[in-house]
């Protein structure tokens, strides 16, 4: 029996070293959009929703742009390798520059100084998204052209979310208890919160490369030349893409665990203390990371025993009774000492978080396959290989997916007052008082617990802050998993089905000779 043609370990280890690195470049402008726009420079929560969403809803449906440029691409250098040679510069330089925006100034100022903070990180966040779709779509589109052994293909992709995850939750783990300690060293949290997201990025920029330069592209696709109606046509007649992505966009809004993470360890658990934010993001974080990693290790498995429509549904319904756990004993914390700093709270806590993990890993896994799958139903069907259109679909989903979690977290922010002036109150108090803000809300409602100027904080609006915040964490996502189920119910690829599809394309490429032969 003829060998498939596939990627070397080399080629396997410098493609999961590019992953690790673009993950972190990401969870570090997820710093910025969730953390650094509205608690360091202090613009409006609810302009931070409008702005960042605006920016992702407005990328995502430029994705299918891109990933038709990708799809017409044709170079000595194959059809995605040439993007992942240029973008992890431009993506280096835009992240940098958003990070510099001038702060937003509250009070007697002119407007048209808050008006050029506002359209420097928006026109720069812009800029910063297009170069990284321009980047995404070919390091995920790159694994299909990589083998043509599915086994293989799988295995790529899901070492490849485990290192990415690797990547970006190193990033979230550490970025702001560093900059917590650093802040205080330079003067000021927001040149804390720049040399770190500097550290980062440049890390993160020098291992993105690596993809660029060593990873080679074994097979030749034969694609029609559609245009972008055409393209879209193509995706909306997919039934199995169609399904895939409806469902990723319905259960989008459960990523929002990571947009709230950093305020809630900052002012809940920490107290803006480095030691304790280090401590608690690692429990926390570390509890997701504990259940996403095995899961993800052993999701091939687990998908050739159980089928990916199966998994999928499982993964999303299993979440939601451990999700609205989370709130019950936020609830129930508010009568115990230490709140879920408490041991036992914590640890509680912890395996909830544990939960969430494997249920994510699988989920992520699971959507990246389902979705190469329809690659190669695309290509049974209609003879045209849309790695990266098709792939687009998924930093849609990611784009929609964090612009609807960034638009519902900050209007939440909005309503309980979590905004501007309070942000500044409340880190206030922590940066000159010993007092804990988890155990002055239980004074109550009316209760002035620290007041600057002409403003001053109750122990009711620290109750509303972080009621928010748990709620944000655990009954949105659950609300999330469940519509996700409902596009892929009824999915229409079966694992004979496809198993059939997966042998005749095979056949197909021998007799067209579409491989490329080593060292090409």
């Amino acid at each position: 029996m003829r060998q498939l043609k596939t990627y070397t370990s080399r080629e396997r280890n410098m493609y999961l070293t590019a992953m690790f690195g673009q993950n972190m470049i990401f969870n570090v402008m997820s710093v910025f959009t969730n953390y650094f726009a509205r608690d360091v420079l202090l613009i409006p929560a609810m302009t931070v929703g409008i702005i960042m969403t605006i920016a992702q809803v407005w990328d995502a449906v430029n994705d299918p742009i891109m990933g038709t440029i990708v799809d017409k691409t044709r170079t000595k250098y194959g059809k995605c390798r040439p993007y992942l040679m240029w973008t992890p510069g431009l993506i280096y330089l835009f992240i940098m520059l958003c990070f510099l925006a001038p702060p937003f100034q509250h009070g007697a100022v002119s407007i048209w100084s808050n008006v050029g903070t506002i359209a420097w990180a928006l026109g720069f966040y812009m800029l910063f998204d297009i170069a990284y779709t321009a980047g995404d779509i070919p390091l995920w589109g790159i694994t299909l052209l990589m083998t043509e052994d599915e086994k293989h293909r799988q295995k790529l992709q899901s070492n490849a979310r485990i290192v990415g995850a690797i990547g970006g939750g190193m990033a979230m783990l550490l970025f702001q208890p560093i900059a917590l300690w650093v802040g205080p060293l330079v003067g000021s949290d927001r040149w804390g919160s720049v040399l770190v997201a500097f550290g980062f990025t440049t890390l993160g920029f020098i291992t993105f490369q690596m993809a660029g330069i060593f990873v080679r592209e074994k097979i030749v696709p034969v694609n029609k030349k559609n245009n972008m109606r055409g393209n879209l046509k193509m995706m909306w007649g997919n039934k199995p893409f169609r399904q895939v992505i409806a469902s990723g966009v319905l259960g989008a809004p459960r990523g929002i665990v990571m947009l709230v993470a950093i305020p809630l360890v900052t002012y809940y658990f920490a107290s803006k203390d480095p030691g304790k934010a280090l401590l608690y993001t690692a429990l926390l974080g570390g509890g997701v990371a504990i259940g996403m990693f095995p899961a993800q290790i052993m999701a091939p498995k687990l998908l050739s025993r159980f089928g990916k429509r199966n998994l999928y549904v499982f993964s999303c319904l299993v979440s939601v009774p451990f999700d609205v756990l989370m709130f019950v004993l936020y609830l129930a914390s508010l009568n115990v000492k230490d709140g879920l700093t408490n041991p036992f709270m914590t640890a509680l806590l912890f395996v909830l978080f544990l939960v969430k993990g494997v249920t994510l890993g699988l989920n992520i896994v699971l959507q990246t396959a389902m979705v190469a799958d329809a690659v190669d139903y695309e290509d049974y069907v209609n003879d045209n290989r849309p790695d990266g259109v098709f792939f687009s679909g998924l930093t849609f989903v990611a784009k929609i997916g964090n612009g609807m979690s960034t638009l519902i977290y900050q209007s939440l922010s909005a309503l309980v007052g979590l905004s501007g002036v309070n942000i500044m109150l409340l880190q206030g108090m922590l940066d000159n008082t010993d007092m804990i803000p988890r155990e002055l809300m239980r004074r109550g409602s009316e209760a002035v617990v620290y007041s600057m100027e002409s403003s001053a904080l109750s122990s009711g609006q620290l109750y509303g802050f972080f009621t928010m915040m748990f709620f944000a964490i655990s009954i949105i996502p659950a609300i999330a998993n469940l519509l996700s189920v409902i596009p892929v119910w009824k999915y229409s690829l079966t694992g004979e089905r496809y198993a059939e599809i997966l042998d005749a394309l095979q056949a197909r490429r021998r007799e067209r000779g579409e491989l490329v032969e080593d060292g090409a």
